[in-house]
């Protein structure tokens, strides 16, 4: 099992939130910064993945509705046959 801790508050724009989950989450060279892009490369991550997503409210603050997109997208790929598990803690 593999935790990862993504958090919101380091996303202050959308170039710095594809930035940050390109280090986090330990994407390939090749990921192209965007929406679907992330969807593609998540799809990738196996079941023993835990993605935590802390922060949200300042991520929310931050990326208005691109967060709304955003968070769909882990949630999206996260319901794909053998993927990783997302959990958005509330705090």
């Amino acid at each position: 099992m593999e935790l990862i801790l993504v958090d919101g508050a380091r996303m202050t724009s959308i170039e710095q939130a594809h930035l940050y989950l390109e280090r986090t989450l330990r994407l390939p060279p090749h990921y192209g910064r965007n929406l679907d892009a992330l969807y593609d490369c998540l799809t990738d991550f196996p079941s023993s993945v835990y993605l935590i997503l802390i922060n949200g409210k300042q991520m929310d603050e931050a990326l208005g509705e691109y967060a709304v997109r955003l968070r769909r997208v882990f949630l999206d790929a996260s319901n794909t046959p053998y993927s990783f598990h997302f959990i958005e803690n509330p705090t």
